[in-house]
């Protein structure tokens, strides 16, 4: 008998859904149900959330070519948005591993071809933004001034 693994018990599903509820109905709270991964849940929404402004530079400013933000899917442009979260800030989880969790979860939401877009746009961004978040952070934690944008 073959046992069908349920998408809806990855975090990262649990991430585009409370996202896309956000960007729904801005004024609800967001509940994050009991879940061995509420807290890391709850991190990466609040923090992509936090960030959307400095999110959609980065994007733009690697992949303006590759896509268009404005004629993009909700749901694809909240799942390139939180991988690229986890890609900055998340520095404990490997890129290909953000790379290979979004493109199972998006099997959830997406059809084929788009899942074969983003994970061509996943893999770019991965290698661009953590190259360039790294160099960022390194550069700040040497930094003997405390600025207060940082």
């Amino acid at each position: 008998m073959i046992q069908k693994i349920d998408k809806n018990t990855s975090p990262r599903v649990k991430i585009i859904q409370k996202i896309y509820g956000y960007l729904l109905n801005p004024d609800q709270e967001i509940i994050y149900p009991k879940s061995q991964y509420k807290k890391y849940i709850k991190d990466v929404v609040s923090g992509t959330l936090e960030r959307l402004d400095l999110i959609e530079e980065i994007i733009e400013k690697n992949i303006s070519e590759d896509i268009s933000l404005k004629k993009t899917d909700k749901i694809l442009k909240i799942i390139v948005f939180s991988a690229v979260f986890e890609f900055m800030f998340k520095h404990n989880t490997p890129k290909k591993v953000i790379i290979s969790e979004y493109v199972g979860a998006s099997e959830y939401f997406l059809e084929k071809a788009q899942i074969s877009y983003l994970n061509a746009i996943l893999d770019k961004l991965s290698r661009l933004v953590r190259k360039e978040w790294l160099n960022v952070n390194i550069f700040h934690k040497s930094c003997k001034f405390n600025l207060p944008f940082l």
